[in-house]
């Protein structure tokens, strides 16, 4: 079994969990110089992006407005931290 680092996260109310990681997977991921906890936020965001676009473009009933709105604010930081947009980084036509 490979060896992990355990990191914390920390929601705005002070609550806390945490994820151990093989050290080995986010220096496959770093780019540049990136920090692992830089590394972790940008899978994170990617995460939810991901699973936002799917459950709000794939829904079979539609979904509530404010899931909408939150799933287009989380396009946006999407494409302020990675410079392009979703739909391009998920290879979707315009």
């Amino acid at each position: 079994m490979a060896d992990t680092e355990t990191f914390t996260i920390e929601g705005p109310d002070g609550e806390t969990d945490t994820v151990e990681l093989p050290p080995v997977m986010l220096e496959l991921m770093r780019d540049a110089d990136e920090s692992d906890a830089q590394i972790i936020a940008d899978i994170v965001l990617q995460a939810f992006a991901q699973q936002a676009h799917a459950r709000v473009h794939h829904a079979e009933n539609g979904v509530a407005e404010e899931v909408e709105a939150a799933n287009d604010t989380l396009e946006d930081l999407f494409e302020e931290r990675f410079g392009l947009s979703l739909a391009d980084a998920m290879g979707h036509q315009h």
